[in-house]
This record gives C-alpha cells, structure tokens and sequence, in this order.
C-alpha cells in the first residue's frame, strides 16, 4: 500500500516496508548499544536511551530519510578514559557539550572543517578503536567468585567461549545464505533459544546491570558548572562531536550514492547536536549515526523517515515492557557480535596500502592507533595527531620554495619566486637573496608564488627595509591587492602592475 510520507508530500513511501524495516533496524541497534554501553563501563541503560532519542531525534529532523542513529561505538569509546577518571556524570556533561558543538558546526555551515583530519589519522583512529573494542571483550571472559572478579575456567570457559564461537560462525556464514535477515539478530536469537531450551548456566545481561527502566529520566548532570569542568569535559566533547559529524557525513554520503539522492549535512548535523544534549539530559550515552543499521534499513526497502521513527519507538517499548527478556540475553551473544563489529570497524584497507603511503603517514597513523590503544584515549591520540600532521604537511611545503635568479637586459636582477611564501619557509626563502651583492634595481616576481600568512608578510617588509638602507630599488611583482596593504614599504619600493596580480585573498578561504 502506498501512501504519502508524512514529512516529505513530494515523496510516496511504502508503510508495510517502512514498518518492518524499522522493527528489524530496532532489533539489530538493542544489542549493540547494550554491548556498547557494557563496554564502556556505563548502565546498559544508558545504550538504550541513547538509541531511542538518537533514533526519533535524526529520524524526524535530520538531513536525510533512511539514515539511522543510535549509541555508536565511534563516540562512545572517545569517553572511556573520562568515565575512568571522572564518573558517569561528566560523560552526561561532555555528551551535551558535544551537542552544543555540533549545532554550532550546523548552524555556521562548518561541516567542511571535518576535511582537516587526515586519512592517516583516521586510520589510525580507527583501527585503534577496533584494537579496543575487541580487547573489551577480553574482559567478558571474568566472572565474580567469593565478591572478587577472576577470570573463568573450566566448564564455564568452554561454554562462553563455544556460544561465542557460534555467534561468530552464525554471522560469518548467515550472509552467504541469505541476506533477507541481519546475522547478528540470528546468531543472537539461535543462541538466546539454545541457552534458555537446554538450561545452559552463562553469564546473562541481568548479572551485569538491571535493563528495567521507564521513560527517559530529565536529569541535569550533577558536576560543577565552572571552567574547571569545562577543561575536563571539552576535550572528549570535542573529539566526540567531530567523530560523530565524521561518521554522519560518511554514511549520509552513502546513502546518497545509494538512493540517487542528495541530504542536507548541515540540517543533519544540527539534528545530532540536539539529540545528543537531550542524551545529556536524559541518561543516554550520546551517539551518531551507525553505517551498518543505516545499511539494514536501506537492504529492508526503507527510503523514508518512518521506518527510523518506528525502531526508536519499539526500543523504548522494549524499555518499558521487555526488560525481563533483555536481562536475560546471553553475554556470550553479545561479546560474539561485537568481536564481528571489532573487525568490521578495522581499516584493513591499511596493510594493503602500507607500502605505497609516504612514511610520515604512516608513522602517523602508527602513533594514533598506539596513542588510543595504549591510553584509551581517542581525544588526546586524534588531536595528536591532527598536529604531527600539519607539521609534516608544513614542513614538506616549506621545502618547496625555489628561486630562478637572473640578470634581465635592462641590468636588473630578477627572482622568479616557486612555492607558499609562509612562516615555515620564510628562512629558505630568505637564503635565496644576495642582498650586498645585487645590483641598484631587483625585482621579485611571485606569479608562482603566494604568500599565505603574516610571516610572509613580515618577510617581505624586512626585506624591503634591507634593500632600502642600501639606497636599492626593489620592485615586487604579482601581489595580492591584501599583501600590498599590508606592507609596510610599500609606498616606497614597491613598483607593480595591478591588471596582472592575483586575485586571491591572504590566507582566507570561503566556506560554503
């Protein structure tokens, strides 16, 4: 049956698609976010607010239909040191400061400035994430004996590990069956069933927390609104929001190569930020949108806004109705569905380029993942490496600069100047002149250069000054209507001809 969308006139949808391809969306975003939640050290409730207000917040008034968001993993491990250090209330804290942050990127048309972090540090932000992520499940091999943690052994090791093994196989094999259902909902179903028809004893969901809840508590997190706070929280709030624009951006491209279609980054980023205050304010973990959730919807025929709508509603049903069966759900499930989200998350792409990337990259994108694996901590790894970065990238520009040098027939010495005239090569560039030695009339042509910044700038005064206690005439050829204005010799020593100079601007750049 078709019917018009309720958010798009211009645009008919199928209601009995949409419907199921929500409820299956609900049923693969549950597990996750618990795992997600469990691994982070937060409620397992706190997954599940998160998936139900990511979900109908985007889902209503995000920039595009048929893109998902829940508690991702991508920005809910960026917090793990912060929950470490300073408990579950600065992480409420830190998730509605990165709403705030993402609504200012929305609203003064920022999206762009996600392009400045480095696919070298993505990588290695990445697969650090990944490293972590299965590490995790480590852990879930522990058990608590006489109120200690110890790890398992003997018959409860060979059934965590054999259910996990299961699920593992289940997801593995599933999709080369068929791919009308997601694997991880099976494996998850066929374990729960084998768990509670033989009486297996494992390690369940209600041993680690309680999922019982109702609606979303307001809750205005309790930790001083000071600065000192804000140079705890701001930080992972930062990281956190560029993660969660970062993946936004990437899966709302691709459902744009999907559909045909075009979304509105700017609109969706907005629709983050407000989810993820109310997150702050109502005991949910924060998030982003999820490629692989979003991905379920799209195989389910789902091109509108209300398949996201129903499987944020369903999971709230199952907050207030299905907690005893939530509780329940074997670890060994979940732990065998993350270690699988473990090595999609992995850029394995990595090794087979390792040998074609410059090695600065590389060494790049080895110190994020190590940064991250070894602190857990994605804030400090990412910023990190975001400097490293743009010191190699100056360093190497820096090297550029070139002079050609040579007398014209007039007499006058030329310097036909090759590269950025900027603060990291404002010494080589001084290098190139013989200032003592030159002739009473030089001229400096920068048709092949640009001077980026105020080093230049300065450069260039200093320059001019050397030349002028010389009783020498300098002519500097190609500036820029700006670069003039601001030299400070310019009356003097400057001689160009505006109809051939540059029309571009110092070191601004227009962002659409």
């Amino acid at each position: 049956m078709k019917v018009f969308n309720l958010f798009d006139f211009s645009q008919k949808i199928n209601y009995k698609t949409e419907v199921l391809a929500g409820l299956t969306v609900a049923m693969t975003m549950i597990p996750e976010s618990l795992s997600f939640a469990i691994l982070a050290g937060f409620p397992p409730l706190t997954g599940l607010y998160a998936a139900f207000i990511m979900g109908l917040i985007t889902a209503i008034f995000g920039g595009r239909p048929g893109l998902i968001s829940g508690g991702a993993g991508a920005t809910v491990v960026v917090l793990i040191a912060l929950m470490r250090s300073h408990g579950l209330e600065y992480i409420f804290a830190a998730v509605a400061l990165a709403g705030i942050i993402q609504i200012l990127v929305g609203i003064f048309r920022l999206g762009k400035l996600i392009r400045l972090v480095p696919q070298p540090v993505m990588y290695g932000f990445v697969n650090g994430l990944a490293v972590i992520i299965f590490m995790a499940q480590i852990e879930q091999f522990k058990t608590i004996v006489a109120g200690k943690e110890v790890w398992m052994s003997g018959q409860p090791l060979l059934i965590m590990s054999g259910l996990v093994f299961l699920t593992i196989a289940i997801i593995v094999v599933l999709p080369r069956l068929t791919k009308s259902v997601p694997p991880s909902l099976v494996a998850i179903i066929v374990v729960f069933i084998i768990v509670l028809s033989f009486g297996v004893h494992t390690k369940t969901v209600s041993e680690i927390a309680s999922v019982s809840g109702g609606f979303p508590p307001f809750h205005i997190p309790r930790v001083p609104f000071d600065l000192k706070t804000l140079e705890v929280v701001f930080p992972y709030a930062l990281i956190m929001a560029a993660v969660g624009l970062t993946e936004g951006l990437l899966t709302l491209n691709l459902v744009d190569e999907m559909t045909g279609t075009r979304g509105n980054g700017n609109r969706e980023s907005i629709a983050q930020g407000t989810a993820n205050i109310l997150n702050g304010f109502f005991f949910g973990m924060g998030g982003c949108p999820m490629i692989a959730q979003t991905l379920v919807n799209l195989s389910a025929g789902a091109r509108a806004r209300l398949s996201g709508i129903i499987a944020s509603l369903t999971i709230l049903s199952i907050i207030l109705f299905g907690a005893p069966i939530i509780g329940r759900l074997p670890i060994a499930a979940l732990t065998g569905v993350m270690v699988m989200v473990a090595f999609g998350t992995f850029e394995w792409v990595s090794f087979r380029i390792f040998n074609k990337m410059p090695k600065q990259d590389v060494f790049v994108g080895i110190l994020v993942a190590v940064i991250t694996i070894l602190l857990h901590n994605l804030a400090l790894a990412v910023l990190i490496g975001v400097i490293i970065s743009a010191l190699v990238f100056a360093w190497e520009s820096a090297k550029r600069i070139r002079a050609r040098k040579y007398i014209d027939e007039t007499g006058a010495k030329r310097y036909e100047i090759y590269g950025p005239l900027f603060f990291g090569s404002v010494t080589a560039f001084n290098e190139k002149f013989d200032i003592a030695g030159d002739p009473a009339e030089v001229i400096i042509d920068f048709r092949d250069s640009r001077v980026a910044d105020m080093s230049g700038i300065e450069a260039l005064n200093k320059l001019t000054e050397r030349y002028k206690q010389l009783g020498k005439k300098l002519h500097l050829k190609h500036l820029s209507a700006d670069c003039r204005l601001l030299l400070e010799n310019a009356a003097e020593v400057i001689d160009v001809n505006i109809l051939e100079d540059p029309a571009y601007h110092l070191a601004t750049e227009k962002l659409n």
